[in-house]
């Protein structure tokens, strides 16, 4: 029996240890952010005939990866839903026909109803941005509905008779009937996104509605 002497058996020894565990110092690689979900083309496209029975004009997108869990899947530039809309971009197609149908069908209604005036704009904030959710941090580190194009942003809007309703002036107005106004549209949002996130939900939304085709269920 050969035996090996101990100042050479401690670097083999060390060797194998570092083979069979790694070496301490590498770093370790961090997991990839899931693959986003891609609506199926046939959903897309019966989204598109819906727009377009609706007398919807839109644009249609390509799709494109633009970084890690974000990119524009199914969606379309609305051009014309009968009442003009800024700071809205590319929307999933599902998001954009329920905002569609939520501005034309339960706020332009409301506005004249209830504050007795014709609505002439809505102002969005944003659609698509590749960023993860902010303003609840037990959420952790999960995309946005807008790294998706699947959530838009809405801050007020305009009236013929000049008034200019927004979320950060008046969602905690005294005036009944604009308490009324909003209380009419959020109730309808939640009928027709998934998540619906207001004012009285974080400070994050204090400006604006965010409104999510997701099928959350999840409105406050």
């Amino acid at each position: 029996m050969v035996r090996v002497p101990l100042f050479l058996a401690l670097p083999i020894l060390g060797a194998a240890l570092l083979s069979a565990c790694g070496r301490p110092d590498r770093p370790t690689q961090q997991a990839s952010r899931p693959e986003p979900y891609r609506p199926p083309i046939r959903e897309t496209a019966q989204c598109e005939a819906d727009l377009r029975r609706e007398g919807v004009d839109y644009r249609r997108l390509p799709d494109k990866e633009l970084g890690p869990g974000c990119g524009l899947y199914g969606t379309v530039q609305l051009t014309d839903i009968g009442v003009p809309v800024t700071g809205v971009t590319a929307m999933r197609c599902g998001n954009a026909r329920a905002f569609a149908g939520w501005v034309r069908n339960a706020v332009a209604p409301a506005a004249w109803q209830i504050l007795g005036s014709q609505l002439v704009k809505v102002e969005g904030m944003g659609t698509y941005a590749c960023r993860n959710i902010v303003g609840t941090k037990r959420i952790g580190d999960r995309r946005s509905g807008h790294a998706l194009a699947n959530a838009v942003d809405v801050g007020g809007f305009v009236l013929k008779d000049g008034r200019r309703i927004t979320l950060l002036n008046d969602w905690y107005s005294t005036d009944p009937q604009v308490r009324q106004f909003w209380s009419t549209i959020r109730a309808s949002a939640c009928k027709r996104f998934g998540t619906v996130l207001t004012p009285d939900y974080n400070a994050a939304h204090r400006n604006h509605l965010h409104l999510e085709d997701d099928n959350a269920r999840f409105c406050r």
